[in-house]
């Protein structure tokens, strides 16, 4: 198990390297969008997806920080630290997209976890409130997820979305976090 989280892990490190230098040009995007991308133009779409995944990111690291005090896998504990590691630039990266755009960057459950504004969300609770016996196979069910939904919002900019720096990430997150799913699914032995 150890060597499919370790292949993950650099996946995700260079992933996130070549991610941060996303926004430097006319690099071909990933997608079947190549025809209509932009180095310098936007969308809605790209608007949209950078939106809505910056909230999805925020998500997944609110479940990470979870992880966070509990007996885990050494396996599990990589993998909740590479996601962190990949997700946080990504979610940066985006927000310096939508200032650039003129658009809003979003409130997400982080802020309001921590500046304490609501109940948050329900399925982090139950996940905070599982036992230590049952924590590690419900945060992998979750993730496994979560991650899904963020594949199929990154294949949508991929198709839709117009700024090449944006279907190029896209693309980054669908090959990254397909091989988390895969190690995740491993690791819950499906």
């Amino acid at each position: 198990m150890s060597r499919v989280v370790r292949i993950v892990g650099a996946l995700a490190v260079g992933l996130s390297v070549g991610v941060a230098g996303s926004g430097c040009g006319g690099d071909e995007p990933a997608g079947g969008s190549s025809a209509q991308a932009s180095a310098t133009e936007h969308n809605d779409a790209d608007v949209a997806f950078a939106t809505e995944m910056i909230q999805h990111h925020a998500l997944a690291l609110s479940m990470v920080d979870l992880t966070l005090g509990r007996p885990l896998d050494p396996e599990v504990e990589r993998l909740a630290e590479d996601i962190r590691a990949a997700q946080t630039p990504e979610i940066e990266t985006m927000s310096d997209w939508l200032t650039g755009w003129g658009a809003e960057v979003p409130e997400t459950v982080r802020d309001h976890l921590h500046a304490d504004h609501g109940s948050g969300d329900a399925d982090l609770q139950a996940l905070e409130g599982a036992s230590d016996a049952e924590f590690q196979a419900r945060w992998l069910e979750m993730m496994v997820e979560h991650h899904e939904g963020a594949v199929e919002m990154a294949k949508a900019e991929q198709a839709d979305g117009r700024y090449a720096a944006a279907v190029k990430l896209a693309g980054s997150i669908i090959d990254a976090q397909g091989a988390e799913i895969e190690a995740m699914e491993q690791l819950l032995g499906r």
